[in-house]
């Protein structure tokens, strides 16, 4: 009678070990909103480039640049950071053509994110832009490689990951598994017993 209910024990805390469903792995930060927005056509010029964040960021760890058609990097002023928000003021006016911007920041677990997105200046009252001369000095490296999801919400085709998610959920998955032999080995040792007292009365 004891050894069913040790086996009946065993059966519910295995069940019950195999239904905790797996914690996902911690969310990173994203682009939430971008100002001006991704692949945008203006008329007039921005003065500044204003990216929301899906979470607060540190000041400390945050990187906004913007580089012309011809990758040379447009002058800016330094983020200033207010919670998940960053903002740059562009030192000078754009002329017509195509821009990128480029972030780097550091969400809430430590986890680096970067990325980057285009848009276009089309001011019908500013001259045509001229061809964009040789590279003078390589691309921001945060345009090189990115990471994370785009002003709309939905991932970069672009993006490269810089972390691999699958990472904690294989660590809870060993977990588990180590938790559940431990059980077995209880629930053996508890019906051992029991046999054995039932041997000697």
């Amino acid at each position: 009678m004891r050894t069913r209910s040790v086996t009946a024990l065993f059966a519910a805390v295995l069940t019950a070990l195999l239904l905790v469903p797996a914690t996902p792995a911690a969310a990173h930060n994203s682009l939430q909103e971008a100002t001006p927005a991704r692949d945008a056509r203006l008329t007039a010029a921005p003065t500044q480039v204003t990216l929301r964040f899906l979470q607060r960021l540190n000041p400390s760890f945050t990187t906004i640049t913007v580089s012309d058609a011809g990758q040379r990097t447009v002058p800016t002023s330094a983020p200033a950071v207010d919670g998940a928000t960053g903002t740059v003021t562009i030192d000078e006016p754009l002329g017509n053509g195509t821009y990128t911007v480029a972030y780097r920041v550091v969400s809430r677990d430590g986890h680096p994110v970067q990325g980057s997105y285009r848009f276009t200046v089309a001011d019908p009252a500013a001259p045509a832009p001229s061809a964009p001369a040789s590279p003078s000095a390589p691309a921001s490296s945060a345009a090189a490689a990115s990471t994370g999801t785009d002003a709309a919400g939905e991932p970069d085709a672009s993006v490269a990951r810089s972390g691999d998610d699958s990472r904690p959920v294989a660590l809870l998955a060993g977990g588990a598994v180590a938790g559940l032999l431990v059980v077995a080995g209880i629930v053996l040792l508890v019906a051992r017993r029991a046999r054995a007292r039932r041997t000697d009365h």
